[in-house]
C-alpha cells in the first residue's frame, strides 16, 4: 500500500519507542535476545551484551539498539518489528507508522467502491458494448468482499 520501508518506519517510530515507560526492561531484553539467538547475524553476542548492559540506562540502550538497526539492512528492521510484535503486541499496534497505514487502506477501499458505483451509475442499462463487464461489476461486491472486507472491518474496529 505504501512505499515506506521498515527502516523508514523505524526512524518514524524511534521517538515513540524511546518515550518514557513505553517498553519495560524485560521487553527490551527479550527483543535483544530474540535478535541475538534466532538471528545471530543481526546482533552478535558482543552487541547483545552491550545493549543488555544493566549499568546503562534503559533509554540509552534502546536508543543505541534502534540506531544500530537503522544502520543495518531492511531485513534487520523487519525482524525487530517481528520481535516487537511478539513481546509487546499492545505497543506494536499503537506505533505512529501503523496509524499512517490505517487511513490509507480505508481511502483505497473507499476509492474502489466509489469508482465501481460511479461506473455502474454512468453506464446505461441498455449498453450493448459492455454487457459482460456490467455482469462482472454487478457481482463485484461478492468478488471484492472477501479481499477488502477484512480491511474495512479492521478499520471500523480500530484494531489494525
Amino acid at each position: 500500500m505504501t512505499d515506506q520501508t521498515y527502516c523508514d518506519r523505524l526512524v518514524q517510530d524511534t521517538p515513540f519507542l524511546t518515550g518514557h515507560g513505553r517498553l519495560s526492561e524485560q521487553q527490551v531484553d527479550k527483543i535483544i535476545l530474540q535478535l541475538n539467538r534466532y538471528y545471530p547475524q543481526i546482533l552478535t553476542n558482543k552487541e547483545a551484551e552491550k545493549f543488555r548492559n544493566p549499568k546503562a540506562a534503559l533509554r540509552i540502550r534502546l536508543c543505541n539498539l534502534l540506531s544500530h538497526l537503522q544502520r543495518s539492512s531492511e531485513r534487520d528492521c523487519q525482524e525487530f518489528y517481528r520481535a516487537l510484535y511478539i513481546h509487546a503486541q499492545p505497543l506494536h499496534s499503537c506505533l505512529p507508522s501503523r496509524y499512517t497505514l490505517r487511513p490509507l487502506g480505508f481511502l483505497v477501499c473507499l476509492s474502489v467502491a466509489a469508482g465501481l458505483a460511479l461506473f455502474m451509475y454512468c453506464c446505461p442499462p441498455d449498453l450493448k458494448v459492455l454487457p459482460k463487464s456490467r455482469r462482472v461489476l454487478g457481482f463485484s461486491p461478492v468478488i471484492i468482499e472477501r479481499h477488502v472486507s477484512r480491511y474495512l472491518l479492521t478499520f471500523l474496529a480500530g484494531d489494525l
